[in-house]
């Protein structure tokens, strides 16, 4: 297949000319003439349970609406996702991470843009507040055999395991799992901070949606947050929907674990991109969405998962969110696959995987809409 060209401006402001095939990036040349367009890599988005009234936590879904939901991402330049499955009963989480792994093996596109899969929960806080949106009739202790049947059932595809460190067993879970190259994330928990800092020794590397998964008041000294911040091995995933975390408190953690230790998430549920109304779904039940883009549980101030694509979080992030431009980029590229090991996705740089996205700019700099995505080097919509 012949090379490809686009052109663009990196997020360091460098005019480039990119060629690039399916083999990968060929030639990054210096541009100084190149059009004021952003070029960067393509997004990896490591938490999300859906988009477009897509679901894939609903085991009565059609298999195809993975595949369906890998090519409406790309429009909003999602390259790489972790589909994530919330807490279940032992037969739903089977039926879904089987499902997925069989449409991963049937559908090229989708074992392409689906490294792994993400299981958050069952094995968290059944606290509430902390619980968030999950059912606490399913939640319950770590299980090594459960997970370890759900891991075949998904043809060894579980990547990432959020669990809260406070349950009975689930320090030495954690490194079963690490043991065994799933990476285990906090989250959902109430946690002390003993308990963190053994989670971070027994191979813990996450934080799933840090600041959030929490009851609306905590202990000003003794909560799960700082404990987290301290420990360096954890990077700190957050929720840049403007809905999850207010401007200060976004900035702070950011500051506070340092940009190179935190990543940024969508934690996108089915009902993300869908028109403002209520709804009725298998998982979250009554969901209304907000004419702000946010999702909330009916009649209650409670959220239900974001209604943000990772670019719309890149957008805030860079925005209201005040991070440079460079740094939001990495931490919704380079820092998510290089905590999952995919080191030749989410770089723009020669031999790198050829995942490309290609934006307008506003008229005061922000991000404008999408004009171009490449996918393992194919130019796939204009």
């Amino acid at each position: 297949m012949a090379s490809e060209v686009l052109e663009g401006r990196t997020a360091g402001g460098r005019g480039v000319r990119v060629r690039f095939s399916p083999d990968g990036i060929e030639e990054i040349a210096d541009h100084p003439a190149a059009p004021d367009l952003l070029l960067i890599p393509g997004l990896v988005d490591l938490q999300l349970n859906g988009f477009a009234g897509l679901d894939v936590n609903d085991p009565s879904r059609r298999d195809s609406e993975l595949s369906e939901l890998v090519r409406v991402l790309r429009t909003q330049g999602v390259t790489t996702v972790y589909p994530t499955i919330i807490s279940a009963d032992d037969a739903t989480t089977t039926a879904l991470v089987q499902r997925a792994a069989a449409v991963r093996a049937l559908d090229p596109a989708v074992a392409d843009a689906v490294p792994g899969l993400h299981l958050e929960g069952p094995y968290i806080s059944s606290a509430e507040g902390a619980r968030g949106a999950h059912d606490p009739a399913v939640i319950r202790d770590p299980d090594a055999a459960e997970f370890d049947r759900w891991q075949a059932a998904a043809d060894g595809t579980i990547a990432i395991m959020t669990l809260a460190p406070e349950r009975a067993g689930a320090i030495e879970f954690t490194r079963h799992l690490a043991r065994n190259g799933v990476l285990p994330s906090i989250g959902h928990s109430m946690a002390s901070a003993a308990d963190i800092h053994a989670f971070a020794a027994a191979g813990g590397r996450l934080c799933t949606h840090l600041g959030n998964g929490l009851p609306a008041q905590v202990d000003r000294h003794h909560n799960p947050i700082w404990a987290q911040l301290t420990e360096d091995p954890l990077t700190a995933g957050l929720i840049a929907d403007g809905h999850h975390l207010p401007v200060d408190t976004f900035g702070a953690l950011v500051r506070a674990k340092g940009p190179d230790r935190c990543v940024l998430t969508s934690d996108a549920a089915a009902l993300a991109g869908c028109a403002p109304g209520d709804y009725r779904t298998a998982v979250g039940g009554a969901v209304t969405v907000g004419s702000d883009g946010s999702l909330r549980l009916q009649g209650t101030p409670y959220l239900a998962g974001s209604g943000a694509s990772l670019l719309d979080c890149l957008r805030w992030a860079t925005g209201p969110g005040r991070l440079p431009l460079e740094t939001a980029v990495t931490m919704a590229t380079t820092t998510p696959a290089d905590l999952l090991g995919l080191r030749d996705r989410g770089r723009l740089e020669v031999g790198a995987r050829a995942d490309l996205v290609q934006l307008e700019r506003t008229p005061n700099g922000g991000i404008g809409e999408l004009r171009a995505v490449a996918v393992n080097g194919v130019v796939d919509c204009l």
